[in-house]
């Protein structure tokens, strides 16, 4: 199966395939999803061109990925160990605009305290995202080991792993999967093969005819699917993640689709893609196809869409006001969540530090505030 492509609707958004039996309450949600990621992706560049933030990742073209695959999963049972471009995983499951607005600024409501980087998005609840990192392929081993340690507490939870093509390059994956063949450990290994990894095309990442091939190396089956059909993603998810809840291990599968935009708002990727290569994927939008798909089966009429689409644009606007009134993370926050008590010695830089920067007049105040 790994050099078959799985397409349930083409292009034009005309059923191909059998499509799974999705409840109408799912669907909509999955098109909520991919409309609040393009909004809250275009929203970011924005605010990244004028200054507002200092980073962000387009998710253009990747919506069908994220949405498809996170509503596989149940965010009671089971984590997801995203890459950075994984928005509409979070959007899915409930995660506010605002609240992944906050990371971007890196304000005082920000889940990471303004310690990392834009885009770095971390939640316990409404869903159980593991921290992005950097790195990349580095979570993979991470993702085995949460699923290894559900395996062993008895629970029937499921890890889905995320990563670009050029993931598949790094150590992290290698051993990852390995190690989760060895030990069926109940883990879903998502590549989005996005064709680039920054400027290197997927032609010289690897020698493999595919990806999903390399499963076969691991012990795991391989499953290859049209990344930009959200239904046959979300098809080729839910049955590795019922192979895994059932204990029979891990499913690699590659998502072939396109980054319509640049790796990060630091790249331009005019310099390397061919302008006819873009050409032809935006004819594959995944949004476009779907909403064509929603509309000719009866469960959403164009207007409805319409409002639904202005309703996500003013919710990611609104969020970035919101996100850019809020205070920066106190200085304090530099030495917290470390130790559950504060050790005396880390006390003790932590009242000289704010007692220097205060010295200097740089706007710290008895609370440890400080503009960061």
């Amino acid at each position: 199966m790994s050099d078959q492509l799985l397409q349930i609707l083409d292009p034009t958004g005309r059923k191909v395939g059998p499509a799974p039996r999705v409840r109408r309450e799912v669907l909509r949600r999955l098109l909520r999803a991919m409309l609040m990621t393009r909004h809250f992706d275009d929203r970011c560049m924005k605010l990244q061109r004028t200054g507002k933030i200092g980073f962000s990742v387009p998710n253009l073209g990747i919506e069908a990925v994220s949405a498809g695959a996170a509503a596989a999963l149940d965010p009671e049972r089971d984590w997801i160990a995203p890459s950075y471009r994984d928005f509409a995983m979070a959007f899915y499951h409930g995660v506010s605009a605002e609240a992944m607005m906050d990371t971007q600024f890196g304000n005082a409501a920000d889940n990471n305290r303004g310690r990392q980087m834009p885009v770095h998005f971390t939640f316990r609840e409404p869903v159980r995202f593991l921290s992005i990192s950097s790195p990349i392929g580095t979570h993979l081993p991470q993702a085995v080991g949460i699923a290894l340690a559900m395996k062993k507490r008895g629970e029937d939870g499921v890890c889905l792993a995320s990563f670009g093509d050029g993931g598949t390059s790094s150590l992290g994956f290698h051993s990852g999967l390995n190690f989760a063949g060895v030990f069926g450990a109940p883990v879903v290994f998502l590549c989005q093969n996005n064709q680039w990894a920054i400027s290197c095309p997927i032609d010289k990442q690897t020698a493999s005819a595919t990806i999903a091939a390399k499963a076969e190396a691991y012990g795991m089956p391989g499953r290859r699917v049209d990344g930009n059909d959200v239904l046959a993603v979300h098809k080729a998810v839910t049955e590795a993640v019922k192979r895994a809840r059932a204990g029979e291990g891990p499913t690699l599968i590659e998502a072939v689709t396109m980054r319509m935009g640049g790796h990060s708002t630091s790249d331009d990727p005019s310099r390397y893609v061919p302008a006819e290569l873009l050409a032809e994927w935006r004819e594959k939008d995944p949004l476009i196809r779907f909403q064509r798909f929603l509309v000719d089966q009866g469960v959403m009429g164009e207007e409805e869409i319409a409002a639904l689409d202005a309703e996500c644009a003013e919710e990611c606007a609104a969020a970035a006001r919101a996100a850019a009134g809020k205070g920066r993370p106190a200085l304090d926050t530099i030495f917290s969540d470390v130790y559950a008590e504060l050790p005396p010695h880390l006390r003790a830089q932590q009242d000289w530090c704010i007692r220097h920067y205060s010295s200097r007049g740089e706007g710290v105040d008895e609370k440890g505030e400080f503009p960061l």
